[in-house]
């Protein structure tokens, strides 16, 4: 197969699935995972696709949904700089709620030697905090999801809505300044809106990716927020937005 044809194979892969990973594409164009290599990285240079550790993702579309397998292993150090920006933002006896993010992960490892209680829907963050000695988990239950390594469905969402939190941080799958804040999927949505609703204080997560896009369900307005973490300083235009809208920059 040449090459040409080898990358619109790829190209129609990513906007059927939003992410590919290089074994799977080596399988399927019956060629060699450097063959493979090749193309992601001459697709990159050209600025069709994403590259991550063991694949490559693209954030067309509304339904932009990316598996975990992915996202757990993309921007990692951005996550990383984002977590620790949240580590002064909570305190000592805080409950706070973590949702299945793969940026709340990275939150979660960062915090399991403080005495709190961490309300959340992730079994990976379940996993991350089980061992540790000063933190009271809650997890929420509800249909797994083993594409986020999270819970959800209707119960979860029955479930969420009996418990407050002082402080909730939440990622999101887009926000814009024109629509707000969005995910994926109304549940994810809901869940998101929920907890917002159910926070004294609430943060938006995001890593500079998720800037300026719009995803399919919407969870609400900026200005819901009381603070946004990034990993990156925002541009003049979101800082004049944020401002207005009086939510605090990290």
């Amino acid at each position: 197969m040449l090459a040409i044809a080898r990358r619109n194979a790829i190209k129609e892969q990513l906007q059927e699935r939003k992410s590919v990973t290089i074994t799977d594409l080596a399988a399927r164009l019956n060629v060699t995972k450097e063959t493979i290599r090749r193309d992601l990285r001459a697709m990159e240079e050209n600025g069709d696709l994403i590259r991550t550790h063991g694949g490559a993702y693209i954030l067309d579309g509304v339904q932009n949904d990316i598996d975990i397998s992915t996202r757990q292993v993309t921007l990692i150090e951005e996550k990383d700089l984002i977590a620790k920006k949240c580590e002064p933002l909570i305190q000592s006896g805080d409950i706070i709620f973590l949702d299945g993010s793969s940026t709340d992960w990275s939150i979660a490892r960062k915090i399991a030697d403080r005495k709190l209680t961490v309300l959340t829907s992730s079994l990976e963050i379940a996993n991350i905090l089980s061992a540790s000695a000063t933190v009271n988990l809650i997890l929420i239950g509800g249909e797994y999801s083993s594409s986020t390594k999270s819970f959800g469905g209707e119960y979860a969402i029955r479930n969420l809505k009996q418990y407050y939190v002082d402080k909730a941080f939440i990622s999101s799958r887009s926000v814009s300044i024109e629509h707000g804040i969005t995910d994926t999927n109304d549940v994810a949505a809901t869940m998101h809106r929920i907890m917002l609703d159910h926070a004294k204080t609430k943060y938006l997560v995001v890593d500079h990716s998720k800037l300026g896009f719009d995803s399919f369900s919407q969870v609400g307005p900026v200005s819901l927020l009381d603070g946004i973490v990034c990993d990156r300083e925002f541009s003049p235009e979101w800082k004049e937005f944020l401002n207005r809208e009086q939510v605090r920059i990290y």
